[in-house]
Protein backbone atom coordinates (compact mmCIF):
# COMPACT_ATOMS: atom_id res chain seq x y z
CA UNK A 1 0.00 0.00 0.00
CA UNK A 2 1.98 2.91 -0.95
CA UNK A 3 1.44 6.35 0.87
CA UNK A 4 2.79 9.41 -0.06
CA UNK A 5 4.82 11.98 1.69
CA UNK A 6 1.90 14.16 3.44
CA UNK A 7 0.58 10.56 4.35
CA UNK A 8 3.99 9.74 6.17
CA UNK A 9 3.58 13.07 8.03
CA UNK A 10 0.56 12.76 8.87
CA UNK A 11 0.88 9.43 10.40
CA UNK A 12 3.86 10.63 12.55
CA UNK A 13 1.49 13.17 14.05
CA UNK A 14 -0.92 11.03 14.81
CA UNK A 15 1.67 8.68 16.74
CA UNK A 16 2.63 11.89 18.63
CA UNK A 17 -0.45 12.41 19.60
CA UNK A 18 -4.05 10.39 17.93
CA UNK A 19 -5.86 12.68 19.54
CA UNK A 20 -5.12 15.99 18.20
CA UNK A 21 -7.81 18.08 16.57
CA UNK A 22 -7.96 17.49 13.01
CA UNK A 23 -7.75 21.39 12.64
CA UNK A 24 -4.39 21.16 14.35
CA UNK A 25 -3.13 18.66 12.18
CA UNK A 26 -3.93 20.51 9.20
CA UNK A 27 -2.59 23.88 10.36
CA UNK A 28 0.62 21.29 10.89
CA UNK A 29 0.58 19.90 7.10
CA UNK A 30 -0.75 23.10 5.77
CA UNK A 31 -3.82 21.52 4.86
CA UNK A 32 -7.45 21.97 4.94
CA UNK A 33 -9.09 20.38 8.11
CA UNK A 34 -11.44 18.21 5.59
CA UNK A 35 -8.21 16.93 3.81
CA UNK A 36 -7.09 16.05 6.87
CA UNK A 37 -9.83 14.26 7.91
CA UNK A 38 -10.44 12.23 4.75
CA UNK A 39 -6.98 11.35 4.21
CA UNK A 40 -7.38 9.76 7.96
CA UNK A 41 -10.69 7.92 6.88
CA UNK A 42 -8.93 6.64 3.71
CA UNK A 43 -5.86 5.33 5.86
CA UNK A 44 -8.03 3.97 8.07
CA UNK A 45 -10.51 1.78 5.01
CA UNK A 46 -6.92 0.96 3.87
CA UNK A 47 -6.07 -0.56 6.98
CA UNK A 48 -2.40 1.60 7.54
CA UNK A 49 -4.67 2.73 10.35
CA UNK A 50 -5.18 -0.13 12.42
CA UNK A 51 -7.13 1.80 15.58
CA UNK A 52 -5.99 4.06 18.16
CA UNK A 53 -4.70 3.13 21.91
CA UNK A 54 -4.09 5.35 25.55
CA UNK A 55 -0.69 5.84 26.09
CA UNK A 56 0.04 5.82 29.99
CA UNK A 57 1.27 8.44 31.84
CA UNK A 58 4.77 9.20 32.59
CA UNK A 59 3.78 9.54 36.31
CA UNK A 60 1.63 6.42 36.24
CA UNK A 61 4.29 4.07 34.62
CA UNK A 62 7.34 5.30 37.10
CA UNK A 63 5.77 3.11 40.21
CA UNK A 64 6.08 0.13 37.40
CA UNK A 65 8.68 -2.22 36.24
CA UNK A 66 9.46 -2.90 33.12
CA UNK A 67 11.27 -5.44 31.67
CA UNK A 68 12.26 -7.90 28.26
CA UNK A 69 12.18 -11.44 28.68
CA UNK A 70 13.38 -12.95 26.00
CA UNK A 71 12.19 -16.74 25.70
CA UNK A 72 13.27 -19.87 24.09
CA UNK A 73 10.80 -22.32 23.02
CA UNK A 74 10.26 -25.75 21.79
CA UNK A 75 9.25 -25.54 18.37
CA UNK A 76 6.44 -27.84 18.13
CA UNK A 77 4.92 -26.38 20.96
CA UNK A 78 5.62 -22.53 19.85
CA UNK A 79 1.82 -21.66 19.19
CA UNK A 80 1.13 -23.16 22.32
CA UNK A 81 3.39 -20.98 24.67
CA UNK A 82 2.14 -17.31 22.31
CA UNK A 83 -1.40 -18.61 23.66
CA UNK A 84 -0.38 -18.95 27.27
CA UNK A 85 1.56 -15.97 27.22
CA UNK A 86 -1.53 -14.26 25.46
CA UNK A 87 -3.65 -14.81 28.95
CA UNK A 88 -0.93 -12.91 30.88
CA UNK A 89 -1.98 -9.62 31.51
CA UNK A 90 1.84 -7.99 32.42
CA UNK A 91 2.93 -9.44 28.78
CA UNK A 92 2.45 -5.93 27.02
CA UNK A 93 4.13 -6.75 23.71
CA UNK A 94 5.02 -10.13 22.34
CA UNK A 95 7.77 -10.27 19.62
CA UNK A 96 9.14 -13.25 17.60
CA UNK A 97 12.30 -12.59 16.40
CA UNK A 98 15.29 -14.56 15.03
CA UNK A 99 17.88 -15.54 16.65
CA UNK A 100 19.43 -17.67 19.85
CA UNK A 101 16.01 -16.65 21.25
CA UNK A 102 12.37 -17.06 19.51
CA UNK A 103 10.53 -14.55 21.11
CA UNK A 104 10.63 -11.18 23.26
CA UNK A 105 7.94 -10.66 25.63
CA UNK A 106 7.76 -6.67 26.72
CA UNK A 107 6.01 -7.04 30.54
CA UNK A 108 5.20 -5.19 33.34
CA UNK A 109 4.95 -5.47 37.22
CA UNK A 110 4.03 -3.57 40.01
CA UNK A 111 7.47 -4.63 41.56
CA UNK A 112 10.66 -6.06 41.18
CA UNK A 113 9.60 -9.23 43.33
CA UNK A 114 6.64 -9.05 41.00
CA UNK A 115 8.63 -9.34 38.46
CA UNK A 116 10.70 -11.90 39.38
CA UNK A 117 7.45 -14.11 40.60
CA UNK A 118 6.12 -13.45 36.60
CA UNK A 119 9.61 -14.69 35.32
CA UNK A 120 9.51 -17.30 36.89
CA UNK A 121 5.34 -17.96 35.71
CA UNK A 122 6.64 -17.57 32.32
CA UNK A 123 9.74 -20.06 32.36
CA UNK A 124 7.63 -22.46 34.14
CA UNK A 125 4.97 -22.66 30.84
CA UNK A 126 4.98 -25.87 29.33
CA UNK A 127 7.41 -25.67 26.08
CA UNK A 128 9.67 -22.65 27.26
CA UNK A 129 13.16 -24.19 27.10
CA UNK A 130 14.77 -21.16 28.65
CA UNK A 131 14.62 -17.09 29.34
CA UNK A 132 16.45 -14.24 29.80
CA UNK A 133 15.53 -11.20 31.10
CA UNK A 134 16.58 -7.51 31.22
CA UNK A 135 15.48 -4.84 33.21
CA UNK A 136 14.15 -1.33 31.62
CA UNK A 137 16.30 0.65 33.40
CA UNK A 138 14.66 4.22 31.41
CA UNK A 139 13.12 4.93 28.13
CA UNK A 140 15.27 7.16 26.27
CA UNK A 141 12.74 7.28 22.95
CA UNK A 142 9.22 6.22 22.66
CA UNK A 143 6.97 6.79 19.58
Amino acid sequence: MPIDQTDRQLLILLTENARAPVAELGRKLGLSRTTVQSRIERLERRGVIGGYTARLSEDYEKGQVKAHILITAVTKLAAKVEAELRRIPEVRTLHSVSGHFDMIAVVVAPSIGELDALIDRIGALDGVERTMSSIILSTRIER
